[in-house]
């Protein structure tokens, strides 16, 4: 999830805006892949979400940066988890200011020539939990669709009025009556009926009709949701808790859970962990349409491991040890497309900050080791391709177009401090090598606190940090 980290600040970054020579040699060719599913009622495919579609692929057709793009900067005083491009290619970006940590949907324009000052516009909405807000998706008409914390499902436009950009709540749906005093969406998702399905942080998961009927169910005591949900075009909805995986579905105007898998939540919290139990956004993936399976990482004590379930039954496919070369732990959704799944670890990121309730991480501290891992699903189950060393420090993103994994890799020791630099880098996905680097500049401390990369039509990677943007090319 990365992704959640985005309402969690301790420093801010000097930022300035200056150009860097990136040499990319060529890339191999990426794994075979299957289809990647657009949603009829999502933006463009690859930029409307988080994880780039509905199914939460963290893949992308666009490519990425060209060679010697420079870079530049968004000096917003917010973090922002979620950037997101619409059909006219402007940039929605759902962040939380540094001062105040509140919501703030910002609207930029990633064409922009030369130093950047900041956004066209910009909205505050109502603050609720740490990982409330964190979440959202543009949809069809290029409106953000997103539940404040006063627990109203809003769709805001951008629009031009007398030559000014302007941001502005177009509907709204009341979900108090659905949704508990104190609770606070953490995932949002369309299927393809245009139900806007939502997951809470304690466990209410349901959908707004698109008419404006809700209907939920309430997963068992003591599970919470600390990521976002995925959906598929067989008409599953999936939600990780922090003790099972789940698939439901929309049966007759009403919210119902197909199967629940159980899965190994450790005994604590791991450091580098935003909550106890998995830290994956549940990732649909298949060879033929593109949701024949689902994929998590567990959290168990030694190594963990990624389960691959055939959606539809639950049945599991595999349980397989990933991160064996570095930390074992992820709070990052996995890259699954066809085939081929990537994970990235996250254990003993210095994350400044936990939501309320996550209880405490055994050991409290850890070695940000890093570590990349594919895993490619086989007829007699899945089996380990290459475990890569890389600390990335972002949700990486694969692009189909290009070849190549894309990501900001932490430089510094093992044993992180505030000083530690930040290189833009390109991985292999054949061989999990690092095939192209480029460094951020010392003047720019940008953590991007394993938030996600957005991949844009134009070419250029915007990359949310502690404080602003990061735009490469």
């Amino acid at each position: 999830m990365p992704t959640a980290a985005a309402r969690i600040f301790a420093l801010i970054a000097t930022v300035t805006s200056l150009s860097v020579a990136f040499t990319s040699p060529a890339l191999a060719a990426p794994p075979a892949t299957g289809p990647l599913a657009a949603n009829p009622y999502l933006g463009p495919l690859g930029t409307a979400t988080m994880h780039g579609d509905a199914g939460s692929s963290d893949a992308t057709p666009l490519a990425g940066p060209r060679a010697n793009a420079p870079v530049s900067s968004y000096p917003l005083g917010a973090a922002c988890p979620t950037l997101l491009q619409g059909s006219d290619g402007l940039v929605v970006g759902l962040c939380t200011t540094m001062v105040g940590q509140t919501p703030t949907v910002y609207l930029l324009d990633p064409a922009s020539s030369g130093p950047l000052s900041g956004a066209l516009a910009s909205l505050q909405i109502t603050k609720g939990s740490l990982l409330g807000g964190v979440y959202a998706y543009l949809d069809n008409h290029d409106q953000l669709v997103v539940v404040d914390g006063d627990r109203h499902l809003l769709k805001v436009e951008h629009k031009r009025v007398d030559g000014h950009w302007q941001l502005a709540v177009r509907s709204s749906i009341d979900l108090t009556s659905s949704i508990p005093q104190g609770d606070n969406v953490t995932g949002l998702v369309p299927d393809w009926a245009g139900n806007i399905w939502f997951a809470t942080g304690k466990g209410v998961v349901g959908f707004a009709s698109p008419t404006g009927k809700v209907s939920t169910v309430t997963l068992p005591a003591g599970e919470l949701v600390a990521n976002s949900i995925s959906s598929a075009p067989n008409g599953g909805v999936a939600v990780a808790s922090t003790h099972a995986l789940y698939e439901l579905h929309a049966k007759k105007d009403a919210a119902q859970i197909l199967w629940r898998a159980p899965y190994d939540r450790g005994s604590a919290r791991k450091p580098g962990q935003l909550s106890w139990g998995t830290g994956s956004t549940p990732t649909y993936l298949g060879p033929k349409s593109g949701d024949e399976y689902l994929a998590i990482v567990d959290n168990a004590d030694d190594k963990v491991k990624l389960i691959i379930a055939r959606s539809g039954t639950g049945e599991q496919v595999c349980s397989i040890p990933v991160l064996t070369k570095g930390g074992a732990g992820s709070e990052n959704s996995p890259i699954g497309v066809g085939n081929t799944v990537f994970v990235a670890s996250t254990y003993g990121y210095p994350y400044p900050a936990v939501p309320d309730g996550a209880g405490p991480a055994v050991p409290s501290t850890a070695p940000f080791k890093g570590g990349l891992t594919r895993v490619d699903i086989t007829d007699s189950g899945c089996e380990t391709v290459w475990d890569s060393p890389v600390r990335s420090a972002a949700v990486p993103r694969l692009s189909l177009a290009d070849g190549g994994i894309h990501t900001l890799r932490r430089v510094g020791l093992d044993t992180t401090t505030p000083l530690d630099g930040f290189d833009y880098v390109v991985i292999d996905p054949a061989t999990g090598r690092v095939r192209a680097s480029t460094p951020l500049p010392p003047t720019m401390l940008e953590d991007p606190l394993q938030m996600a990369a957005l991949i844009g039509r134009d070419g250029k990677l915007l990359q949310g940090t502690i404080s602003g943007v990061v735009r490469i090319g």
